[in-house]
């Protein structure tokens, strides 16, 4: 039933898998939740838990990053069903850019049709502060202009379009609907909004890099995120992504600073309260705002 190979992200594989999944549980998720860096906390604010660890649900690739559990959980957020995944994958582990995006498209197939993203990123913009959350009005993806995209290669109908359009891969009313959250939780002093920059890694950036990306109109930066938005919006899903901002980009060649991932473990734990409240009340409020179609 499941491929062997390396590539196990054809429409019927994707469909063998959540077809898997959904026999093993009842809950019918309609919101999906990707857990950053330190961020993992956030699949255990749901109830009435069903957990699968990657390794065992077919056709599914592990995670090898610290700070990544490795976990699907299915459970209730304030009475809506979800499902989040306690770490994501990353070009830099070695996956083909369309085996880090197959589990939105499983996703879709559980039933999802809003997807909120986390992640742990670089502060550009100088006005940022350690410990800020940025919501995410757009991005650019540098892998793309390399040709580096999930969407290359043969295109199937029954997920999406072949040409997606992007200028509208963040959701306006989620994104206006989190800022009032925010103000409404006193997250005002943190809260921000921004474009997020994607890289391969695993190499932080450079110094000449970081002043070419800020340059170019990007507010942070990071290592994920991107790809799995634009299947996302490839599957018709509405998009919401947050960056928590765990260290400052270095800018200056005077500068002593080094960036380095315990720092951004750390910074995810300090403020990993804030954003799961954040999370947690904006899940409830797309409920009683009726975004839902």
């Amino acid at each position: 039933m499941f491929s062997e190979t390396n590539k196990g992200y054809t429409y019927e594989e994707c469909k063998a898998t959540a077809d898997w999944l959904m026999a093993q549980t009842d809950i019918r998720p309609r919101i999906g939740i990707v857990c950053g860096s330190g961020l993992g906390g956030l699949a255990n604010l749901l109830k009435d838990q069903v957990v699968f660890n990657y390794r065992d649900i077919p056709n599914f690739p592990q995670s090898t990053v610290h700070g990544h559990a490795g976990r699907l959980v299915f459970g209730t957020l304030k009475g809506r069903p979800c499902v989040c995944m306690q770490g994501r994958f990353h070009l830099y582990e070695g996956y083909p850019i369309q085996k880090i995006t197959l589990p939105i498209r499983i996703f879709k197939l559980l039933g999802v049709d809003t997807v909120i993203l986390t992640n742990a990123a670089g502060g550009l913009n100088q006005d940022f502060k350690v410990g800020d959350i940025m919501i995410m009005k757009d991005h650019i993806n540098m892998p793309g202009f390399a040709g580096n995209n999930p969407l290359s290669g043969p295109n199937d109908e029954r997920f999406g379009t072949r040409f997606p359009c992007m200028s509208d891969a963040y959701d306006r009313e989620l994104q206006q609907l989190a800022m009032e959250v925010g103000q409404e939780l006193g997250y005002g002093d943190f809260l921000r909004e921004g474009v997020y920059c994607v890289l391969s890694g695993p190499s932080f950036e450079t110094i000449a890099e970081c002043r070419m990306l800020h340059r170019l109109g990007a507010d942070a930066v990071g290592m994920s995120t991107v790809h799995e938005v634009i299947v996302a919006r490839h599957c018709g899903m509405r998009v919401f992504a947050l960056s928590l901002i765990t260290n400052q980009a270095v800018m200056d060649y005077d500068s002593e600073e080094k960036a380095n991932h315990e720092e951004v473990l750390q910074t995810g734990k300090q403020r990993s309260e804030q954003l799961e409240r954040l999370v947690s009340t904006l899940v409830t409020r797309i409920e009683h705002n009726n975004i839902y179609a």
